[in-house]
């Protein structure tokens, strides 16, 4: 029990040691950013569940704020434990920097979504396909998206008990716009995670994001928590 209890500390020690480095090697004129994600989900009785999501979005390592994301949502399994719909909202602020200059303009956005995620299984490879589709209330402009997101989760520990807490991540997940220009933006992440146990895991990984003209890249830390 504790070497199980040791064994904890040192990867979280790691996951921290990984995350600040990047912003130590970076440190000037650097287009690494950090996010910092926290994705909870409640289950209900008869297959229903309340989604919450809080994102906060950093040009550089803390204190500058790129954007944050608040999203709720309230969803249903159409079989056990898969297939699931949900409806939700999402209220994002953005501080956007002006041409080159060190000025900042704040832009709210309120959003509704739809969506349908499915997940299956292909030998020890989890995958999760995830369609949504936003319209999206930017200021005074209205705006319609549609996102499809292909995740990927392979275990890297096969122990006696089942159980495989540490494993790989990856997505790729693309933005396309109902108006030109219709591609809006590419998201490629790859990251390590650790699952503490069924209702809690922790991942740490590194996003490029490409858009038509440029090109972002940053450290994201996420919190999944089941309660």
């Amino acid at each position: 029990m504790g070497k199980f209890k040791l064994k904890k500390k040192n990867i979280i020690a790691t996951l921290t040691i990984a995350l600040v480095l990047p912003f130590c090697v970076n440190a000037q004129d650097s287009n690494l950013g950090n996010w910092l994600i926290y994705i909870g989900s409640k289950k209900l009785n008869n297959g229903w569940n309340i989604h919450n999501e809080v994102q906060y979005r950093n040009y550089d390592a803390v204190g500058d704020l790129e954007q944050l994301l608040l999203r709720t949502g309230v969803g249903y399994n159409l079989t056990e434990n898969n297939n699931n719909v949900l409806l939700g909202y999402g209220y994002i602020l953005s501080e956007n920097y002006v041409g080159e200059t060190d000025e900042k303009v704040s832009v709210n956005e309120h959003r509704i979504f739809q969506q349908f995620t499915t997940k299956q299984k292909v030998g020890k490879i989890g995958l999760s396909h995830r369609y949504r589709f936003e319209q999206r209330f930017v200021e005074s402009d209205f705006k319609m998206r549609f996102r499809y997101f292909l995740g990927f989760k392979l275990p890297l520990q096969n122990k006696e008990d089942g159980k495989n807490p540490l494993y790989l991540s990856a997505y790729n997940e693309i933005f396309l716009n109902t108006k030109s220009s219709i591609f809006d933006r590419n998201r490629l992440y790859g990251g390590l995670g650790y699952q503490f146990s069924e209702n809690l895991r922790l991942e740490l990984g590194y996003m490029n994001q490409f858009f038509e003209t440029s090109s972002r890249d940053q450290i994201n830390l996420i919190a999944f928590v089941n309660f």
